[in-house]
């Protein structure tokens, strides 16, 4: 099957040899998202403002795609600091509702431009008319 390389404007562009998104008959898989505007500018303030971020970042990416966070079945989330967990969740929850995606999170010593958080997903995508 062949591999799609997704890319959108409405989304940083990606800050390394890598792509925003890369879909594969109706799955998509993203490259972990940051705190960055589209325009490449880090976004200031806390985790709830950084996680916000991430996850419009995150919708951008599945809107090009013509998904939401409805269609997630998976995310991978990297927290700075795992006491910043409670609040992060409350973010979170409130982009994804009643959708509840398997989910892993695991704390690490460093991330990118040394933000708070990144999230990649993986998400199940209609395939219409046999094509991708």
């Amino acid at each position: 099957m062949p591999l799609k390389i997704v890319s959108t404007k409405d989304a940083p562009a990606a800050i390394g040899p890598y792509a925003q998104a890369v879909r594969v008959g109706n799955l998509l898989f993203t490259s972990g998202q940051i705190p960055l505007l589209p325009s490449g500018e880090l976004v200031q303030g806390g985790i709830e403002e950084q996680t916000r971020q991430v996850l419009r970042n995150l919708q951008a990416v599945l809107a090009a795609e013509g998904a939401t966070l409805r269609d997630v079945v998976k995310t991978t989330v990297f927290l700075k600091d795992m006491n910043m967990f409670a609040a992060f969740n409350e973010v979170y929850a409130s982009y994804f509702g009643e959708h509840t995606p398997a989910r892993s999170t695991v704390e690490v010593a460093r991330l990118p431009k040394d933000v708070l958080v990144e999230i990649e997903l993986i998400a199940e995508i209609a395939v219409e008319n046999g094509s991708y």
